[in-house]
């Protein structure tokens, strides 16, 4: 077992690639709270850590042991393997010792970097994750649920949602815990919910009157376009709308209580503590 967490002098050094988004914050946040040495990989960071740059890479590597790999936007774009085999490489010509990617549940092509990584000569863990719950309060939802009115295709879908707490809590384990080496974790929420669902959740714990309507695929893009959302941005929500929205990821999984010895945060709980922020009071311009 790695003491990392009790010894802060033999702890790894961790970069954390995506250190100031959804997950990799969290996970920045969890590691500075036990002392170990983390480093933000991001545009900002010092040493800058920039996907569009790899010439920034080795510098952002230099001294750590440990990598956090989240890829923005989606494993799924068209680039996004070439970029993990490229960072993979220089990753273990920089002395990474251990790798966690953070993955796409049912994504083919995220599976695809994932063997990437599996494949790359580092210790590796693989944490595949269902759609966040976070996605209606820190991402492409939360406009409509501001809006009052959420308008979305595959009303039918029965989606898992998963903690962002949770993931980084998970992430956090795999980093510092040698028995997580050469294991892929699949993590879900407790319970699926339909989209319809989720608006009412929302609905009931802020008193507010959201609803929610049925569109069709097409409509959702003729949607996004007016609203000036940029083509490859749209073309990643279709394919993940189409492709990562099917039964076989509809499945619930216990991943998390694995790891963590506690059950996977329930939307209901994200949805009160959401609240109290204050993030769903506010109304768009």
């Amino acid at each position: 077992m790695n003491q990392a967490s009790n010894n802060p002098q033999q702890a790894p050094h961790i970069l954390v690639i995506g250190g100031t988004g959804k997950t990799g914050r969290r996970v920045v946040e969890r590691l500075r709270t036990r002392d170990i040495p983390v480093r933000i990989g991001s545009r900002a960071g010092q040493p800058p850590f920039d996907w569009e740059n790899p010439e920034t890479w080795a510098a952002a590597l230099d001294g750590m042991d440990t990598v956090y790999i989240t890829f923005q936007p989606d494993l799924a774009v068209p680039g996004a393997r070439k970029a993990i085999e490229r960072l993979t490489f220089q990753a273990v010509k920089s002395g990474i010792q251990r790798i966690v990617l953070l993955s796409g549940r049912g994504e083919k092509e995220a599976e695809l970097c994932e063997q990437v990584v599996m494949n790359a000569g580092a210790d590796w863990t693989i944490v595949r994750a269902s759609w966040f719950n976070q996605n209606f309060s820190e991402s492409f939802f939360l406009d409509p649920v501001l809006a009052g009115h959420v308008a979305l295709p595959r009303a039918e879908a029965l989606v898992p949602y998963v903690d962002a707490e949770d993931i980084a809590d998970v992430v956090v384990e795999a980093l510092l815990e040698d028995k997580h080496a050469g294991q892929i974790y699949e993590l879900t929420g407790p319970r699926q919910l339909t989209f319809k669902q989720v608006t009412e959740e929302i609905s009931k714990v802020t008193g507010r009157d959201i609803q929610f309507k049925a569109i069709t695929m097409d409509e959702y893009k003729k949607m996004l376009a007016e609203y000036q959302v940029p083509e490859d941005y749209i073309w990643l929500i279709n394919y993940l709308f189409t492709e990562v929205l099917v039964d076989k990821n509809s499945t619930v999984t216990h991943d998390i209580e694995k790891v963590l010895a506690r059950k996977a945060k329930d939307f209901a709980e994200y949805a009160r503590e959401t609240v109290a922020t204050g993030v769903w009071n506010t109304a768009p311009n």
